[in-house]
């Protein structure tokens, strides 16, 4: 397997690297990739959200659950699917929503690259997954892993949170309200974006929220 992080999250999460749980995650994890199993995504991906967003230009956190569990489509960045893969009905829901809030038309594919690049964490709870079973590495160890990221993320400020969904409001106890800005709303899924995702205006917000404090807002 060829697994790598970013250094300076290597440096921040050393401690992590070395308790019990991961160990026990990482031979977990390394075993259901030889097994033979389809665990999506490529295991050079797994920590692709954070070797796209260093620990020093994360502006923005978002969260999603488990990777994408069909074929082509993760990529190690929640909500991201490769380009010329089909959008995925959450990517759908909040393409549209940046299109109504922003006032421009949403992008053509679903590779979220270029926001994590300007500094967006797109963080998926659970890292891994076996094809065809949602949540099937849930459980193992990568929750307690990404409680550790927030964690560490919740000794700076000024990072906006954008959780959305109970699952993702579950971090919000880990997070300073008063020295972040932490938005909350339904899930983009079909099943829920229309009680309140769609008019959330969080892409407006946050992008305001980074300007006032002297930063690039984030061209979504």
């Amino acid at each position: 397997m060829d697994v790598k992080i970013e250094e300076s999250w290597k440096r921040e999460l050393a401690t992590e690297f070395d308790k019990d749980y991961f160990v026990k995650l990482t031979d977990f994890v390394r075993g259901e990739y030889l097994s033979g199993k389809q665990i999506y995504p490529a295991a050079r991906n797994i920590f692709n959200a954070f070797n796209l967003c260093p620990l020093d230009d994360v502006k923005v956190v978002i969260i999603g659950q488990d990777p994408y569990h069909e074929p082509g489509q993760a990529m190690g960045l929640c909500f991201s699917v490769p380009d010329g893969v089909t959008l995925p009905p959450s990517l759908v829901n909040i393409y549209t929503e940046i299109k109504n809030d922003l006032g421009r038309p949403s992008s053509t594919h679903g590779d979220l690259t270029h926001w994590a690049e300007q500094g967006v964490l797109l963080l998926n709870s659970t890292l891994t997954v076996q094809a065809h079973l949602a949540a099937s590495h849930a459980g193992h160890g990568w929750e307690q892993f990404t409680d550790a990221v927030i964690a560490a993320l919740a000794k700076r400020k000024n990072i906006v949170y954008m959780l959305w969904g109970s699952y993702a409001q579950k971090k919000a106890i880990l997070v300073d309200a008063t020295q972040n800005l932490v938005l909350k709303s339904v899930h983009p899924s079909p099943l829920s974006a229309y009680r309140g995702f769609f008019g959330c205006k969080h892409f407006s917000q946050a992008n305001d929220y980074l300007i006032n404090r002297g930063k690039t807002p984030i061209d979504w």
